[in-house]
């Protein structure tokens, strides 16, 4: 089947939280919070999507300024439809909606690592997070 690429295509939470857990990123995600799923894509504002007929089989979801930044929140791909180039295309289609100066930047899953690197991304220790329930300490 043909996949075809959307810019901004609306996506519902459900079909998020499904392709999720038809991913490897499932796990690592609130999918169980569908509050917090809908947040997640209505609050993107850039996110290049997958479909195979109705169906949505990848996603690449980013916060960007377009200028300096885009951080990649997700990427997934349903696991019927991996190792097909989605996740690559997926990556150079969002790259491509950038400025000529603006970098990806990603925390990659574990088991993930050496497949960014395979593609030419630069691994940058120095990642910091701050748990939503710790406060700020003084």
């Amino acid at each position: 089947m043909e996949i075809k690429y959307e810019i901004n295509r609306p996506i519902s939470a459900e079909q998020f939280i499904d392709l999720l857990n038809n991913s490897d990123l499932g796990k690592r995600r609130p999918v169980e919070d569908p509050e917090c799923m809908r947040g997640m894509v209505e609050n993107s504002n850039l996110m290049v999507s997958a479909w195979a007929g109705d169906r949505l089989v990848g996603i690449a979801r980013s916060m960007t300024d377009f200028h300096y930044a885009c951080y990649i929140s997700d990427i997934a791909v349903d696991k019927k439809y991996q190792r097909k180039g989605i996740g690559k295309k997926l990556q150079q289609i969002t790259q491509n909606r950038l400025g000529p100066k603006c970098k990806l930047i990603l925390v990659a899953a574990p088991n993930a690592n050496s497949y960014y690197e395979h593609i030419g991304y630069t691994h940058k220790p120095g990642c910091w997070v701050l748990e939503r329930k710790q406060p700020i300490s003084s």
